[in-house]
């Protein structure tokens, strides 16, 4: 089994409610959640003119391979109801693969670790609290998160 991060997020909608219901179709998948973050109140990134985010982390084991476990995350947020309209807008729901195994890949299906795990607050912090010697790349989620301390990252 492999152990993988991921981030899930949402401002549509009863976005912990949502997150939960994720959650829970993962492992209905079979993607076993290990450790699951508190719930996190964050500002948006990318595209800023919308309501804050709800964000939470999530370790998981698997017997998926990197592109199987994202497929499912996808098919997970479509069932769930996300539509895709623009990119960094609002959702229902988001499920990012951060980190898998120490896996370093990229190709246009998949970039691991995150290609943009390291500038985004809302996805360390709440993965620092639950793996905080998890490597996303070569520093720690924890050394990472330190680096946002000043965010508005707020634990509801």
């Amino acid at each position: 089994m492999a152990k993988a991060a991921l981030s899930l997020g949402g401002n549509i909608g009863d976005a912990r409610a949502t997150i939960a219901a994720a959650l829970k179709e993962l492992e209905a998948a079979g993607v076993h959640v290990v450790a699951r973050s508190s719930d996190y109140r964050t500002r948006p990134w990318g595209k800023t003119d919308q309501p804050d985010f709800t964000n939470v982390s999530a370790v998981v084991e698997t017997a998926l391979a990197p592109l199987d476990l994202l497929a499912t995350c996808l098919d997970v947020e479509r069932r769930l109801g996300r539509i895709r309209h623009e990119r960094w807008g609002p959702r229902l729901i988001d499920i990012d693969l951060i980190a898998y195994d120490g896996v370093r890949m990229d190709t246009p299906e998949l970039t691991l670790p995150h290609r943009h795990a390291h500038e985004r607050g809302f996805v360390l912090i709440p993965l620092a609290e639950i793996a905080p010697d998890l490597l996303i790349g070569d520093s720690t989620a924890a050394e990472l998160a330190a680096r946002f301390a000043d965010d508005a990252v707020e634990r509801l």
